[in-house]
């Protein structure tokens, strides 16, 4: 396809998979595939890659390996990431929930990672293709944080910021996107470079990361049983860790626009100043919502949208998803301070 140049940047016509997988492959070493609709793409677009002996950013040509399931896809990426491999897979559905065993062990060892989901209803009377955030919210209970993409520029982006935001967290993300509304949505978009996604991978972060694995030179113990008093203690050990992620969050997004000049926040406010009715919106539809709160807005309507992109994991533990909440009500306070009382998020 015919491409122009913007600045160093060039606008390329993207949907939102092959903007996720242009950043997933290239800060990644490790890519474990299964294919489900409306995420197949992304597998077959870094297998693709991989095939033509396209390098990361780290000089490399990614290991790209299918396997027989999303479950072993999740246990091949759980296991890669134990040894030091950067890892990431992609996913969908019920795809997403044969992923949640594996995930609850990455997030419970503190493990940066970050999945791509093509979020799609889950499967229940019947089978659904179309998107909607069934899948990501079966999910949040596994401890992951989770971002979210509005459209095909956000998609790139948020892909590189959630793989910043998460080797400084030590906590795995989730970034998801609706699926066909965004993954199957063609937008001329600005694409990033290697030298923009070097910019924003802390090498030093990422050495700490490698230290942490398992290895016979520096052995340490994994996968032990425990009793309750002991097991629920190390569920309090990881708070502070939640606690801290937002403000990580905003800080990878603020370094991001000072690269890009695209700024994002953990949420947007549209609208009136004073407004007296308020939506709350995540993924594509905040966008539909932001054109018709202007045109409102212009014609008098006390009216504003809020766009959310970070929202919760709770980590298995009730004070993991208490300290989170706190952290997203301050942020949400600061950023939007039109909004007096926060009830619930």
């Amino acid at each position: 396809m015919a491409t122009s140049t913007y600045g160093q940047r060039k606008l390329v016509p993207h949907d939102g998979n092959s903007a996720t997988t242009h950043v997933a492959y290239a800060v990644n070493e490790v890519i474990a595939i299964y294919p489900i609709t409306p995420s197949t793409s992304m597998g077959e677009i870094a297998d693709e890659k991989a095939s033509m002996g396209e390098k990361n950013i780290y000089g490399s040509v990614p290991t790209v390996v299918e396997l027989q399931s999303e479950g072993g896809a999740a246990g091949a990426a759980h296991g890669a990431l134990t040894t030091g491999a950067l890892t990431t897979t992609f996913t969908a559905s019920q795809g997403l929930l044969l992923m949640i065993p594996n995930m609850f062990k990455i997030a419970g060892e503190l493990t940066p990672a970050v999945f791509h989901i093509a979020a799609r209803a889950i499967s229940t009377q019947a089978l659904s293709i179309f998107g909607d955030h069934s899948d990501v919210m079966a999910a949040r209970s596994t401890g992951w944080g989770m971002l979210a993409s509005n459209n095909v520029q956000e998609a790139m982006d948020t892909a590189l910021i959630a793989q910043a935001a998460s080797l400084e967290t030590r906590l795995p993300f989730m970034h998801f996107f609706d699926g066909f509304r965004t993954s199957s949505e063609i937008q001329k978009i600005e694409e990033l470079t290697h030298d923009d996604m070097r910019s924003m991978i802390d090498e030093g972060m990422v050495a700490e990361f490698r230290c942490r694995s398992l290895s016979p030179e520096h052995p340490t113990v994994r996968g032990t049983a425990q009793n309750p008093d002991v097991y629920f203690q190390g569920r309090e050990t990881v708070n502070p860790y939640y606690l801290k992620t937002p403000a990580i969050v905003q800080k990878a997004m603020d370094k991001f626009a000072k690269l890009t000049g695209r700024q994002y926040r953990l949420f947007d406010y549209v609208g009136a100043p004073d407004a007296d009715r308020v939506v709350i919106m995540m993924g594509s539809g905040g966008e539909t919502a932001v054109e018709t709160v202007e045109h409102l807005v212009s014609r008098g309507e006390k009216v504003g949208v809020v766009k959310v992109r970070l929202t919760g994991a709770c980590g298995g533990c009730p004070m993991s998803q208490m300290t989170l909440k706190m952290g997203i009500e301050r942020h949400l306070r600061k950023e939007v301070p039109e909004v007096k009382t926060v009830e619930s998020v």
